[in-house]
């Protein structure tokens, strides 16, 4: 099915409107055992699912500039006062006070590093990354949490010292347009449409 046939959704007047289909079924198929016995059918199905990003779009929207995006509390009577999130948190998980943007790609930049690391072979359904896919948690000065991501160049580890790439090129605007690559990594090295921040 061409993608142009496929639901699309616009925003208009704040709200967002559905046009096209989003749902398609499509003939079964049958499953048959080795002596041509029916077991079952295939019964499938090609859903469109809508993913509102709400307060969290500044920060995918900005993976494909090049940026990486996190957030800071800035409530004075805040124990996590001056507090920096990444990944991205809309509402500080102390106070609930609304956390504000800040830029977080020269921080990275600088003082990346990988705390944990995970390499697997096997993933989930829907999964587009190419295997061996080696997983790292990635921690940076000054910033309270850890990012997830993935290292497309280069073997993980820990303490290893990486920097952000971004998918600018053709943007898929989620977490997979931010990848990490060993500092010291060669822009010519990079998976294609990615480039230094």
């Amino acid at each position: 099915m061409s993608t142009e046939a496929r639901g699309k959704v616009r925003v208009e007047g704040g709200k967002y409107r559905l046009n096209g289909k989003f749902h398609y079924a499509f003939p079964n198929d049958p499953i048959r055992n080795e002596e041509g016995e029916l077991m079952g059918v295939t019964n499938p199905r090609d859903v469109t699912h809508i993913h509102m990003y709400g307060g969290e779009a500044p920060f995918f929207e900005n993976l494909s500039k090049g940026k990486l995006l996190g957030t800071k509390c800035e409530n004075p009577d805040c124990d996590a006062h001056g507090s920096v999130f990444v990944p991205f948190r809309i509402h500080c998980p102390d106070c609930l006070w609304k956390n504000t943007i800040v830029d977080m790609t020269e921080t990275a930049n600088k003082g990346a590093s990988v705390h944990t690391f995970m390499i697997t072979e096997r993933t989930g359904a829907f999964n587009t990354l190419e295997k061996p896919i080696r997983f790292v948690n990635v921690e940076f000065e000054g910033v309270s949490t850890i990012l997830m991501g993935y290292l497309p160049v280069g073997e993980p580890e820990m303490g290893m010292k990486v920097v952000p790439i971004f998918q600018t090129k053709s943007p898929t605007f989620t977490i997979i347009d931010l990848a990490w690559v060993p500092q010291g990594t060669l822009e010519s090295e990079l998976p294609e449409g990615f480039s230094f921040g």
